[in-house]
């Protein structure tokens, strides 16, 4: 159509009704699936935004609690500090979570990215991949994990402390990577074989699985697989990868893992627990050379003719030094007497007294009456003779060695930041108690524990000015009666009072008797008595011990004694040398096997190498 010398030009009417009729429907469309973009983006947001919120507060945990447990020996959990949630996950510490929170935030990242987010990731796997970031694909070398060793050494006490020193290199990487894979293709089979059309993927996979686990049965370390493995894991890798490619139900497969996960960490549970208790039925238990020791001297005792009962004057002359050791061991008390009168300057001044009890008396005063130690003079007495002990009780006047304790608690170091603090203390036990009745004539007399060797002359502790007190003992300022005052039954001490350890400690029988010690002791521990069993708790055994002192412990310059060779690897080798008395308090004693190896020679110095005795029942072995 022409008009005005030009054309004009206009859409046919089905033409136009048929843009818009498209315009219509794309709006319409528009505004269905902006909303769904909109809500998708809302939802990973927010999950984004709940995974960074809880690495942060991993990463900065609030610690405000400060309950201080005291654990005895290997520790029980009942008495753990109560700390903020956010500081323990799956019971470790804060400080060990940083890494837990960071692995954990980089792994739900990748799972919102692949599409499989949405399901709750259980906890066990923020562990499983510390471990294998810890440890590295390639690597064939145990790497120690980043773990709670506080948390460890609460439950489980000096055990934490030689496992970690006692770990080799890992001679079992492929084991350990066939079990993985098992793992995982235990998980996918259950779904692989309900789908028809996978029955060929299915059987192979059954057999991969009937394979790995007939050479996992016969192997424990890399060197029992058969030379011609390699294939086989390469076959299980591919199988897996095709079982992962194939439409399974996850719900189906994550089932399965967590069930797996739960079985593998029940069954680490257990092997942790058990290996804890045999590490503590091994350092309570004599060992087989040191039974057989106390055998053969006993049944000689009764064979020998010789009048063995012989009395010396020096057993009761106020002019001599007198040095008093409760032990139920010949060994660990041979090697006190015999350190002590090698470094004397005049050992004819020196008189030992060991209390023990009547399953060791006889094979104890046979080793003694056999054994000369210079011209010193050994004593051995039977303290569960009531005659010797004075006292009416049997259970009060049976022997008891001292006490050890693992204190562990929770205190603020210099940069304000929470930390988990583990002390041992060595205390006086109930026998030693009894010393004012079993020494009635004796003034002042010294206490040596049998896990001790001296290295220097002992002389200049009868010239100390004690000012009146009652015992002279090296003091633990790490551990003061604040720290124990929920465990106290009063108020009425000094919270600043450091604790004191025993081990060697000059005590004044004199003063002992003015001030009533034992009476004391005894109607602490009345007063601390469970009402419901009418027993004394490990706790409350300290705390009496320590009240009994208080006020009256004379502190005893920290040269005279090293602690701790019979629990910290850490030792300084030059403290080692200077130190007048070395105390092997602890677990790891130097005669057991578990004893710390670089210490042991330390004390092993002092036995007598052409003992027959000895040697006959391997003990120099």
């Amino acid at each position: 159509m022409k008009a005005n010398g030009g054309f004009v030009s206009s859409l046919p009417p089905k033409r136009r009704w048929k843009w818009f009729i498209t315009a219509v429907l794309s709006l319409v469309c528009f505004s269905m699936f902006v909303p769904l973009f909109f809500l998708l983006g809302l939802h990973n947001g927010f999950q984004n935004a709940h995974i960074s919120g809880l690495a942060a507060e991993r990463l900065n945990p609030v610690s405000n609690h400060l309950n201080l447990p005291v654990q005895h020996k290997i520790a029980g959990t009942e008495n753990q500090p109560k700390v903020h949630d956010s500081e323990l996950e799956d019971g470790v510490p804060g400080k060990i979570s940083q890494n837990s929170a960071r692995h954990f935030g980089n792994d739900a990242e990748k799972e919102i990215l692949n599409n499989t987010a949405g399901f709750p990731r259980p906890t066990s796997f923020h562990k499983q991949n510390n471990r294998h970031d810890a440890q590295g694909i390639g690597s064939k070398k145990m790497v120690v994990v980043n773990e709670s060793e506080g948390m460890c050494e609460i439950k489980f006490g000096t055990y934490c402390l030689w496992r970690r020193e006692q770990r080799e290199e890992m001679d079992d990487y492929l084991v350990k990577k066939m079990k993985d894979l098992l793992f995982v293709a235990r998980a996918y089979y259950p779904s692989i074989a309900k789908l028809p059309k996978f029955d060929k993927l299915s059987q192979e996979m059954k057999q991969n699985i009937q394979e790995f686990e007939r050479i996992l049965s016969e192997a424990s370390t890399d060197k029992d697989l058969p030379s011609n493995n390699e294939p086989k894991v390469s076959m299980m890798e591919a199988t897996i990868l095709k079982a992962k490619s194939c439409p399974v139900d996850c719900n189906n497969v994550d089932k399965k893992f967590r069930q797996l996960v739960d079985l593998i960490e029940d069954e680490a549970n257990f092997h942790m627990k058990q290996s804890a208790f045999l590490y503590k039925l091994a350092v309570q238990t004599m060992p087989k050379s040191l039974h057989c020791l106390s055998m053969r001297l006993t049944v000689e005792y009764f064979r020998s003719s010789s009048n063995i009962d012989e009395h010396d004057e020096k057993f009761v002359n106020p002019n001599v030094h007198h040095y008093v050791i409760f032990s139920r061991n010949i060994l660990a008390s041979s090697v006190v007497v015999n350190s002590t009168v090698l470094h004397a300057r005049e050992s004819g001044k020196l008189v030992f007294h060991i209390l023990t009890d009547k399953e060791n008396y006889f094979s104890m005063k046979f080793w003694f009456f056999k054994n000369r130690y210079g011209e010193a003079a050994v004593q051995v007495l039977n303290i569960d003779e009531s005659t010797l002990s004075g006292h009416n009780d049997e259970e009060q006047s049976r022997l008891s060695l001292p006490e050890e304790f693992h204190i562990s608690f929770y205190g603020i170091d210099k940069l304000s930041t929470l930390q988990l603090r583990s002390y041992y203390l060595s205390i006086f036990s109930q026998s030693h108690y009894l010393l004012p009745m079993v020494f009635p004539s004796f003034e002042k007399v010294v206490v040596l524990d049998d896990d001790i060797v001296v290295q220097r002359d002992l002389s200049d502790l009868w010239r100390i000015e004690m000012g009146g007190k009652v015992i002279s003992a090296v003091q633990s300022c790490s551990i003061r009666l604040s720290h124990l005052q929920d465990h106290l039954p009063s108020s009425s001490f000094d919270g600043n009072s450091c604790a004191w350890t025993s081990g060697i400690n000059v005590i004044d029988l004199s003063r002992w008797r003015a001030h009533n010690v034992s009476k004391t002791y005894q109607r602490l521990t009345n007063e601390m008595k469970n009402k419901d069993s009418g027993a004394l708790s490990e706790t409350s055994m300290l705390s009496a011990s320590l009240l009994t002192f208080h006020g009256l412990v004379y502190p005893l310059d920290s040269k005279w004694m090293l602690s701790g060779l019979g629990h910290n690897y850490g030792v300084d080798s030059k403290a080692l040398q200077t130190a007048v008395v070395l105390h092997f308090d602890g677990s790891m004693k130097p005669w057991l096997e578990l004893g710390i190896t670089k210490y042991k020679n330390f004390w092993r110095k002092f036995l007598n190498p052409e003992s027959q005795f000895l040697n006959d029942c391997n003990v120099n072995q």
